[in-house]
């Protein structure tokens, strides 16, 4: 028996399967050439944007070769070479990654928050076709997908590294961390976290990666601070260095404040140890332990929180050794908190944390000895408010404060003295006992919120001044001493110095990029500087010049104006100009950013 045959309903519904799958294919394939496409240029721009400073342990890679080290290796490297007067190439940070920062802080002026930014950046959700999710949508999620991985890549780059903090050394060995450069520019050492932030987002060509991977950071801030593991490439316990940004003094409290902690659970540890071995001793009626005190009802007394003898002096009532407390560490603040307490005491009248100090202390004194009175205390907390006198048979103490040996000075004995009031209240309180008068987690907590409601321009600025003050940095520790490029180092310094202090960095954005370019050729091509900057000028007359020049660089522009000399039509112009170019730039749909800023 023959089959059947198909129906002309069966053939037409193949044909249109077949029609429907061609039609498919060939759209899925012009999706997946586009996203080639998108990626590549990504790579592109990204493998040049992170060259020099990203590692790697390919096995082929020439022992010479610097664009895996660090530009801290790097420089250490340049100033063992002996005889060597051509610096290293991979040390100063791109001018490219300041023309991104530049323009970061030009688009981002209208947002007032990251998250803000954000949610402007964020794509219309994906809706579904009858036939599954749209073409578009699977483009988005495999580019969403790559960033992601590009992100997540950077960040194991930033917070995984292995690399501990040391202060900035250049090629002669100094210590140039606190330099008058560092304190002019308010900008943060070479090599230090918040540097190598700056470089990995100013590698980045759009202002949502930017932002995700600032987001991204703040993540793992927190992850850190609550597993106590301190922030990497930063000192592990320092004050907060008020020569440097705000963001560098930030990263430092979070340090610091890990540290602290870890300390307060040390010294618990210790006082409980020293507790439960006191509870099994038996005390007669003169033990020979230091760690107790004869007060002067004859009753001996377990010392708590005591670092060490104090020299050469004893309690006036007792006769007992006075013993130095462990205290409490006072506040960590940054240059803004300090001004705002500051201005509090000044607004208040009140004495803000020093009070709360002094009484921390003497409860701390009154636990590290028994039996002491305030005299004892103020000759050892402040000796300039102690009198000693000549009388050695007065043994006792009156109404004035004098006693045996001496008398408290005419402040301490005014009525209603402050101190005498604290005295009466402190109670016998160990350090660690008390309540902090730093809150750590209150202290980190604001910290990390201030991160994520920071205004990105504001974020922009500090991160593309802390590249120019490290560029700078590394440049003057390989510029020789005198000569041609010293010259001209300097001026390019002292222009870019000058219009930070003036208030102007915003304002000349472009002009610092092609300043701190000129600084980025006298590093990575020194001979090739000198000998152009001693040829005379060339450029015909009418012809239009770079900004700035490299050979006899005077800082000009058009019609060969340097920029000290221009008027405010001329700056009003060159605004115009970066106006026009920026909306160009900003209108593109693949990036926010050109694609021609790839070198």
């Amino acid at each position: 028996m023959d089959p059947p045959q198909p129906s002309l309903n069966s053939l037409s519904l193949v044909s249109r399967a077949k029609t429907a799958l061609q039609s498919a294919a060939v759209r899925a394939e012009k999706v997946l050439t586009d996203i080639k496409a998108d990626l590549k240029i990504d790579r592109d721009i990204d493998v040049q944007s992170q060259r020099g400073t990203r590692r790697s342990t390919d096995r082929d890679i020439d022992a010479d070769d610097d664009s895996c080290r660090s530009p801290t290796e790097v420089m250490e490297k340049s100033s063992s070479k002996k005889g060597s007067s051509k610096p290293l190439t991979k040390a100063i940070p791109s001018s490219s990654v300041i023309k991104q920062l530049a323009l970061a802080i030009e688009s981002s002026k209208n947002f007032n928050s990251v998250n803000s930014l954000l949610s402007s950046a964020v794509e219309p959700s994906y809706t579904k076709e009858k036939s599954g999710l749209s073409f578009s949508a699977v483009k988005s999620l495999v580019l969403r997908d790559k960033e992601d991985k590009e992100i997540n890549s950077s960040i194991s780059r930033l917070f995984k590294s292995e690399e501990q903090y040391l202060p900035w050394k250049g090629v002669c060995g100094s210590d140039l961390t606190p330099t008058t450069l560092l304190k002019d520019l308010h900008g943060a050492p070479p090599g230090s976290f918040v540097v190598e932030l700056s470089v990995i987002i100013g590698g980045f060509k759009s202002l949502q990666k930017m932002a995700s991977f600032w987001c991204s950071v703040i993540a793992e801030l927190r992850k850190l601070w609550s597993d106590g593991q301190p922030i990497p490439r930063m000192p592990l316990n320092a004050d907060p260095d008020l020569n440097s940004c705000l963001l560098h003094q930030q990263f430092q409290v979070i340090n610091c404040s890990i540290a602290r902690k870890q300390r307060r659970s040390i010294d618990e540890e210790l006082l409980h140890s020293i507790l439960t071995k006191a509870s099994h001793e038996h005390i007669d009626s003169s033990p020979t332990s230091k760690g107790f005190a004869r007060t002067s009802t004859g009753d001996y007394v377990l010392r708590l929180g005591i670092a060490g003898p104090s020299e050469n002096l004893t309690m006036l009532e007792t006769g007992e050794p006075i013993y130095s407390p462990i205290t409490q560490e006072g506040p960590v603040l940054t240059e803004e908190l300090i001004k705002e307490t500051e201005e509090f005491v000044l607004r208040t009248g009140s004495l803000g944390p020093g009070c709360s100090q002094l009484l921390s202390d003497m409860q701390a004194f009154k636990a590290a000895n028994p039996g002491c009175i305030l005299e004892d205390f103020v000759r050892w907390y402040s000796p300039p408010d102690w009198m000693e006198t000549d009388n050695q048979l007065d043994n006792s103490l009156d109404d004035e404060g004098s006693s045996r040996r001496g008398q408290l000075s005419r402040r301490m004995q005014e009525k209603g003295n402050l101190w005498h009031e604290l005295w009466e209240t402190a109670k016998a309180l160990p350090a660690v006992k008390q309540t902090p008068l730093f809150d750590e987690d209150l202290a980190v907590e604001s910290i990390l919120t201030s991160f994520e409601s920071i205004q990105p321009s504001e974020l922009f600025e500090q991160l593309a001044v802390c590249v120019i003050s490290s560029g700078l940095l590394m440049a003057e520790a390989v510029v020789p001493e005198d000569g041609t490029l010293n010259k001209l180092y300097n001026k390019c310094k002292d222009y870019i110095v000058g219009t930070y202090q003036c208030g102007l960095l915003n304002e000349k954005l472009d002009d610092i990029c092609e300043v701190y370019g000129t600084i980025e050729a006298i590093v990575l091509k020194p001979e090739e500087i000198a000998k152009a900057e001693e040829q005379p000028d060339e450029t015909p007359p009418g012809e239009s010049t770079k900004l700035f020049k490299v050979g006899n660089l005077n800082f000009v522009g058009k019609g060969k104006q340097p920029i000290w000399k221009r008027t405010a039509k001329d700056d009003k112009k060159s605004e115009e100009k970066q106006g026009h170019v920026l909306s160009n730039l900003f209108d593109k749909r693949t990036s926010l950013f050109s694609k021609s800023l790839k070198n």
